[in-house]
């Protein structure tokens, strides 16, 4: 049993909102939406210790900053790929508010599965990360499966050429949603297609589930590699 399993039950019992509210008062550092992503993340990945960047605390909106997540991990996959996972689109910290609702917050974070050799080479993906929490705490406009997100036709990177030029979202092929004592918590990944891919998807709706059916095919995981030239459709 994990620590999120000990917090949220007692033998079978759920944990009271007493006893929440209890722990929160008592305990400064209690982060139990934090807590329940690092433990669906152990499941995957076990014992290793991922490599965390947390967002300048002076950046952050709730100091009046244009930073909207805490930060991101970063965990070295056996099947080839950086599976990188943010924190704060969802509520991580104690909030006696938010104990015991249908969905924790925003109800997702965000992840990307990256072919690089290195975590420096992940640094433009958390940018882009960052970038579309802002887009969504800003405009109110919530990411779902199979959605595309349309850019200016250039790479997705802009430190490297690439065909990869605009992304589609589909549930994170690994990590499932997670109930938390503020609700669930869906993990939504992103990933990169082609400029033909994503004119295709704006002629026809229809063309997400074949695209996400044919990327499968192909690409399991679903990993980005800003070095493919493949389009699906």
């Amino acid at each position: 049993m994990g620590l999120f399993d000990k917090l949220r039950n007692k033998g079978d019992k759920k944990i009271t909102k007493e006893e929440f509210i209890k722990r929160v008062r008592e305990d400064e550092d209690y982060a139990p939406g934090w807590e329940a992503i690092e433990e669906a993340l152990k499941v995957i990945y076990k014992n290793q210790e991922p490599a965390h960047f947390g967002t300048l605390i002076t950046r952050r909106a709730i100091f009046g900053g244009d930073e909207y997540l805490d930060g991101y991990s970063i965990y070295d996959s056996s099947n080839g790929y950086k599976h990188i996972v943010t924190f704060g689109m969802t509520e991580l910290y104690g909030n006696e508010e938010a104990f015991g609702g249908e969905w924790n917050k925003l109800g997702y974070e965000m992840t990307i599965k990256l072919k690089a050799d290195n975590n420096d080479d992940c640094m433009w993906a958390m940018d882009m990360l960052g970038n579309l929490a802002r887009y969504t705490y800003l405009s109110e406009t919530f990411f779902e499966p199979y959605q595309y997100i349309q850019g200016d036709g250039s790479s997705i990177c802009k430190d490297k050429e690439s065909k990869i030029t605009a992304l589609f979202i589909v549930n994170d092929t690994e990590l499932n949603t997670i109930d938390t004592v503020y609700g669930k918590t869906e993990f939504l990944q992103i990933v990169g297609i082609t400029e033909n891919d994503l004119q295709k998807l704006k002629e026809d709706s229809d063309n997400a589930l074949r695209l996400y059916e044919l990327i499968k095919q192909d690409n399991p995981y679903f990993v980005t590699d800003l070095n493919s030239k493949k389009s699906y459709l």
